[in-house]
């Protein structure tokens, strides 16, 4: 299903495939291209889902902040890394030591004489909240990441439940903690029923899941009570405050047509705005200047 076109000085260089589910809040279908009964892996938009599983397992953030950064795939700057450490204390993080998003955060710490750490690791946060659920229930922290650890098992769970479906395959994500497969439907099912106190740590402090302009914290901060969080090789979900949600899958991986994609289908649920119209399209540059744009065709 071609979603998108690479247009270059008006000539169209390259397309890109994948699939959009878009849920109205009565349950019925606003859109649904391509196969979205097909499982996938949602990588970091499952970062949401795995924070209301713990909440569930008994841990208790320290802040509506420690929430929001649970579902983070942060930027890695200053007051992300800060609070990550304080989450951690003297816990063992096994995030890898990868440099922050954000080119700017790399260079202070470069400047500085610094060096990637699994602070600056974006999901730095997620594990964090791992490492307190395991305390919480007196789980052996420096074994988190084994699929077999009761915490996985029971975070596993936890995602069926919330998706209403089985998962058939679980894979390593990028950080080292198991990554669970969904359907396009069984993710919009769960987010379409997200805790409420996640919705709220999320669209109340956009800045924790993203960072200085990332699009989906631009999208929040625009959007009251709009959940949107974003997932590696071409992934985004949306929740709105009316309980509609919707999924988008780029097939290559690729990240350029993400958000125009995702910016469609929050219109086909009848979100308007300023920002939709900032990111409807994703710059292509020649020589350092727009010479064209990814948009949309479907």
């Amino acid at each position: 299903m071609i979603l998108a076109e690479v247009v270059r000085s008006g000539f169209v260089e390259g397309t890109h495939s994948g699939r959009v589910l878009a849920v109205r809040a009565d349950g019925s279908d606003a859109l649904a291209l391509g196969d979205v009964d097909r499982p996938f892996l949602p990588r970091s938009s499952n970062k949401p889902l795995q924070a209301a599983a713990m909440l569930g397992l008994g841990w208790q953030p320290g802040s509506v902040r420690e929430l929001a950064l649970a579902t983070a795939s942060h930027n890695g700057e200053p007051a992300h890394v800060e609070l990550a450490r304080a989450m951690v204390g003297d816990l063992p993080l096994q995030t890898p030591a990868l440099p922050p998003v954000s080119e700017d955060a790399w260079y202070a710490i470069l400047r500085s004489g610094g060096t990637a750490t699994p602070l600056t690791m974006n999901c730095s946060g997620k594990h964090a909240a791992m490492l307190q659920t395991c305390v919480a229930n007196d789980w052996d922290p420096s074994t988190y990441l084994a699929m077999d650890h009761p915490l996985q098992v029971a975070l596993k769970q936890g995602l069926e439940q919330m998706a209403g479906e089985e998962i058939t395959h679980v894979a390593v994500d990028g950080c080292g903690a198991p990554q669970h497969a969904l359907t396009m439907r069984g993710v919009v099912r769960a987010f379409r029923q997200l805790a409420p106190a996640v919705v709220s740590a999320m669209s109340t402090e956009p800045w924790y899941v993203g960072g200085t302009g990332r699009d989906v914290t631009r999208l929040m901060e625009a959007y009251p009570g709009l959940v949107v969080k974003d997932g590696a090789e071409g992934v985004c979900v949306a929740r709105l405050p009316d309980g509609s949600a919707a999924a988008i899958k780029v097939d290559d991986g690729g990240g350029r047509a993400r958000t125009p994609l995702m910016v469609r289908a929050l219109r086909e649920l009848g979100l308007r705005g300023e920002i939709l119209d900032e990111l409807d399209e994703t710059p292509v540059l020649g020589g350092g200047r727009p010479v064209g744009a990814v948009q949309v065709v479907f």
